[in-house]
């Protein structure tokens, strides 16, 4: 175990006890420095007995327990330190690259950086006096800085803050995050190979790729036994994600005063009153080259590639490199994004073939060939779609929308809902096992929420100013008064119920479009001649749902442009209490508004047109006004399919202009000035510095996007097969933007830690119940294939051809006579057809339901029924054969505890002989040693 110039680096540090919430923060950190560093950056204080107070452990720990932190060591002249420095120089700063990511003696890595901006006003001195506090306690708190003069800025402007970290900061913050480290190697047994992996070869990343380390058995750092550990270069002991992890960690806890008799801390807050104008953990070198500096790890190199490039869209994906790179929270995001890709691609093989049958079988419709034909659709006149404006018009106009309706409406339906109901369990079953294993490899086995919920938000803190004990840590803590959090939580719940009436409104007022514009439409197509040639393809009802289903889309947008801003702002006003609580909180809310606003009118379309309507002389009329919208005679389902398509593409192709185009124009155009300078002036942190800041919403956003068209695959499926190939061809997409955009376009972010998805798998899990019902209800009332179905079984008159006639069956009869509003146009025309099962104007029961409407509806319902508990029970039968945790799994789970737990026994063991070799036994050291080899020996026999 190395520990190459130890005494030369060590520190003394001292903890000063606060005197409000009995918090604590380290301080009296005094390195020595040579002469020659002055120039470096702020001057570091020598001493001092300043008292600071540290805003709450967010990690759940005791005052008691973070006093234990670090311990105190003698501290070096600053001649004996300057001889160290030498001894360990390897670059001099007058040649060193400004590409590199060390300070300027090339020893100590930057692990973040800070940057601000001379701005002469009335604050800039108040802003001054912030920075220079601030960096003062980070100081006292034990990390290393260097700033770089503004001059030495591309553009002369910019001041830039290098942040260190020495060892014993990580191991001190490496036991308050309870962070694994490795302990031994890994000797569990590598699984049988697949057969077919050598069939997936072409599919695979080279092994140091996906496995840049080696695997090991893992245990929580503690630094008084730093020798059980594989500590063989303290300089690369910790990786550069668990690095800025940390030193994040003190940056938003550090204090920087007190303002309006406040104490204020935290560097969100300098952030974001223009203290500090950026605040990022560094690449570690360009991605499209590699760094001169040979200690330089270029993992960003390597991602971009090996996986951010869109050639490589067929590759797997190299999750530990990324989770080492990022951090697991967006390594478990790719690896859920990969995973439901991959799944989809089940999905989408049978969607495919479902279409294919609808698209083979098209010519033997029945019902679209008696529609064409001109001796039966041309005969049958249809009533008007609309009052007074509207005329009398021939079935046989909706040939072509008939025939296109039978692509997705047929048998193949019905088979795929099912199938889709089942697919969506696997996926949700298979993904909890992907995810038990990802928790094994990456060490989140016991990472729980509930030690999330410990983690108080400093937000939570700074607004909180009452206290009381905490039940579980015996600690004084703020908390929020009942009173303000219900008002505050009546104000929210208003907001979010206005927001959502807003959206309903905004839902009407699309319908009410569609009702005002379809007179239009059927006017101008029939005066104006040159749309007489596509008069069959685009016929007033389907023009009119395009365009609706366009209106609609750019009213989807705008709203979600408002709705992000108002959830974060109910949220931040909520106050809640953890970083778990608000995620889940703002998550929900989200969730709410875009589900309401992406599904409102496919539900509108799916469930309520043309179910509402009327019959000719007796039609409902919304607000007393507008006249219900009709179907087409061969169903709802082809305009159901036109505004799903509409919407999905429309917001996956937005989404990948957002999410790729338009960072790119920003960067390029921030780059423009720097790209006149060479390398050597144009430095590092720079570089980044000019990047795209990637906010901690960032995966939130990424999360809501695959959601939102996981409904769509879902929810509506039943009307539109097709939808999973776009989503599969999307996602492919997908995750190489994705890639391509956090590796070239945006900072680093700061690495954090998530052991699943969150509470997307509840999201998940629901919507997976719910399409089971919508797709049930779609086949049952949005379709027509019961309709047939009861026709072919029950009244079709010809043996020969079940379903010759149905057509002509599926329409009622009406005398013009009748009607109330007479059309401006009514000719010579006696009686009209309309969609619906009444009886006949000279029957008793004149335009009454006939019986068989109430046949049909009988089946629709008993299909409803069937149909959910047959997928129901597969589903539910399907989740309970299918273990969460993987087999091999568990058992390396039980294996790496039983190896820590023994390790850790003969340590104590060790440690014992060596006191009483040492002479050092006192009383009771004899039961000690014997109840600690028992303790050895009892997890030995486990």
């Amino acid at each position: 175990m190395s520990r190459l110039g130890k005494k030369e680096e060590e520190t003394l540090i001292e903890m000063a006890s606060a005197t409000d919430n009995n918090m604590v923060i380290l301080i009296n950190f005094k390195p020595s420095r040579s002469a020659g560093e002055d120039s470096n950056g702020p001057l570091y204080e020598s001493s001092s007995n300043t008292e600071s107070e540290l805003p709450g452990n967010s990690e759940g720990l005791s005052s008691t327990e973070t006093t234990l932190l670090i311990p105190d060591h003698q501290v070096q002249t600053g001649r004996r330190y300057n001889l160290f420095l030498k001894r360990r120089l390897r670059i001099d700063k007058r040649h060193q690259s400004k590409d590199s990511v060390f300070f300027r003696d090339g020893v100590r890595r930057i692990d973040f950086v800070l940057s601000y901006v001379d701005d002469p006003n009335k604050d800039e001195e108040k802003k001054a006096d912030r920075r220079r506090e601030f960096e003062s306690n980070l100081q006292k708190s034990g990390l290393e800085l260097e700033t770089e003069d503004k001059k030495e800025s591309e553009n002369g402007k910019t001041y830039y803050v290098k942040i260190h970290a020495p060892w014993e900061v990580l191991i001190t913050y490496a036991e308050v995050l309870n962070i694994k480290v490795p302990i031994k190697e890994n000797d569990v047994p590598c699984t049988i190979e697949n057969p077919i992996d050598c069939m997936l070869s072409p599919f695979r990343l080279p092994e140091k790729v996906m496995h840049p380390d080696p695997d090991y058995f893992t245990a929580p750092f503690r630094k008084d036994r730093q020798e059980l550990y594989l500590i063989h270069d303290e300089s690369t002991f910790f990786s550069p994600s668990v690095r800025n992890r940390i030193v994040f960690y003190i940056l938003t806890r550090c204090p920087y005063g007190t303002e309006e008799g406040k104490k204020k801390f935290g560097i969100k807050r300098l952030l974001s009153n223009g203290t500090y104008t950026a605040a990022y953990p560094l690449h570690d070198c360009q991605y499209w080259k590699k760094s001169n500096d040979p200690h330089c790890d270029n993992e960003r190199y390597t991602l971009y590639m090996e996986w951010a490039r869109f050639l490589r869209f067929f590759k797997e994906q190299p999750l530990d490199l990324i989770r080492k790179y990022y951090g697991e929270k967006i390594g478990i995001y790719f690896a859920w994004l990969g995973f439901y890709t991959e799944m989809l691609f089940l999905a989408a093989v049978v969607g495919l073939f479902c279409f294919l049958y609808g698209l083979f079988t098209m010519d033997a419709n029945m019902s679209s060939k008696e529609i064409c034909d001109p001796a039966i659709g041309g005969e049958i006149i249809m009533c008007p779609l609309c009052d007074v404006d509207c005329n009398y018009w021939r079935l046989n106009t909706t040939c072509r929308p008939s025939e296109y309706s039978h692509l997705f409406d047929n048998v193949a339906t019905l088979f795929f809902a099912i199938f889709m109901g089942i697919w969506v369990t696997l996926f949700l079953e298979f993904w909890k096992r992907r995810q038990a294993r990802l928790k094994y490899e990456w060490d989140l086995v016991d990472f729980e929420e509930e030690q999330q919920q410990l983690q108080l938000r400093p937000e939570y803190e700074a607004k909180c100013t009452q206290k009381k004990k905490n039940p579980v840590t015996q600690e004084m803590e703020p908390y929020l008064p009942l009173t303000s959090k219900a008002v505050r939580f009546c104000i929210s719940g208003t907001t979010v119920l206005f927001w959502t009436s807003l959206i309903i409104a905004s839902m009407i007022a699309v319908i009410l479009y569609r009702l005002s514009v379809y007179a239009a439409f059927a006017s101008i197509m029939k005066n104006t001649q040159t749309l007489q040639p596509i008069s069959g393809l685009l016929t007033p009802q389907l023009a009119t749902s395009v365009t609706a289903s366009c209106l609609n889309f750019v009213i989807i947008m705008i709203l979600n442009f408002l709705y992000e801003r108002i959830a974060v702002w109910i949220t931040d006003m909520e106050i809640p209490r953890t970083h778990l609580e608000y995620e889940n909180r703002l998550t929900m809310k989200m969730f709410l508004f875009q589900f309401v606003n992406y599904y409102s009118s496919c539900f509108y379309v799916a469930f309520f047109k043309g179910k509402f309507v009327g019959y000719p002389g007796n039609y409902t009329y919304m607000f007393s006004h507008w006249r219900n919208e009709e179907c087409d005679p061969a169903g709802c389902l082809i305009e159901l399919t036109t505004q799903l398509t509409i919407v999905m593409a429309g917001k996956q192709i937005w989404g990948n202009i957002q999410e790729a185009i338009v960072p790119w124009i920003w960067n390029w155009w921030g780059r423009q000035r720097a790209r006149c300078n060479p390398e050597n002036l144009y430095s590092r942190w720079e570089q980044d510095h000019d990047l795209q800041r990637f906010g901690h919403l960032g995966l939130f956003y990424e999360y809501l996007e695959m959601v939102i068209q996981f409904g769509f695959i879902t929810l509506f499926v039943a009307s539109f097969p097709l939808a999973p190939l776009l989503a599969l061809m999307n996602n492919i997409l997908e995750i190489r933007v994705d890639s391509w955009k956090l590796t070239t376009q945006f900072r680093r972010p700061v690495a954090s830690k998530a052991h699943s998805i969150g509470v997307w798998q509840e999201i998940l899990n629901g919507m997976a119940v719910l399409s089971v019902v919508t797709n049930a209800f779609i086949v049952a009332f949005t379709s027509d294939m019961i309709p047939r179905l009861v026709y072919y079984y029950a009244y079709s008159p010809n043996a020969n051809s079940p379903m010759s006639g149905y057509i002509n069956n599926s329409l009622s009869v009406f005398r013009v006579s009748s009607f109330s509003v007479k059309p401006k146009d009514q000719g010579d025309i006696d009686f009209c057809r309309y969609r619906d099962y009444r009886y006949p104007p000279d029957h008793e029961l004149q335009y009454s339901h006939t019986m068989q409407f109430w046949h049909i509806l009988a089946a629709k319902m008993a299909f409803i029924i069937i149909m959910e508990h047959v997928v129901f029970i597969v589903k539910f039968f399907v989740a309970w054969m299918i273990p969460d945790v993987p087999a091999d799994v568990t058992a390396r789970i039980k294996r790496e505890k039983f190896i820590t737990q023994k390790i850790l026994h003969e340590y104590e063991l060790n440690k014992l002989k060596e006191k009483l070799c040492q002479g050092k036994a006192y009383q009771g050291m004899e039961k000690e040693f014997i109840a600690t080899e028992g303790k050895v020996e009892l997890s030995q026999a486990m």
